[in-house]
C-alpha cells in the first residue's frame, strides 16, 4: 500500500516520465482537471527547489499553434483555426 498522498505520487510519476494530465487521471483515479490542479501546485511548491516543473504546452494538430496564454491548462479550441483538435500539455520535473 502506498501511503503517499496523490500529489507526492504525482511529483514521483513526473520525475520519471512526462505525462498528460489525462495520462495523471487515468494513473491516479482523479479527473483531469484536479490532476492540472495539483501540477500547478506541485509548480508553485518547487519554485524554492532545485528543480522545476516543464511544460510541452499544448498544440494544435490541425495547424501546430502553440503560443497559448496558459500552458498548465487544456485549451478547448485553437485561436488561430478555431479546431478543436488539441493535443494536451504535457509536463516533466527536471
Amino acid at each position: 500500500m502506498d501511503d503517499r498522498t496523490t500529489r507526492e505520487r504525482i511529483v514521483s510519476r513526473l520525475r520519471s516520465e512526462p505525462a498528460t494530465p489525462s495520462a495523471l487521471a487515468t494513473a491516479f483515479g482523479i479527473t483531469a482537471g484536479s490532476a492540472l490542479s495539483h501540477v500547478e501546485h506541485v509548480s508553485r511548491s518547487l519554485e524554492h527547489d532545485e528543480e522545476q516543473l516543464l511544460v510541452a504546452p499544448p498544440e494544435c494538430r490541425d495547424c501546430g499553434f502553440s503560443a497559448f496564454d496558459d500552458p498548465l491548462n487544456r485549451p478547448s479550441r485553437c485561436p488561430e483555426c478555431k479546431s478543436e483538435s488539441i493535443e494536451e500539455p504535457a509536463f516533466t520535473i527536471e
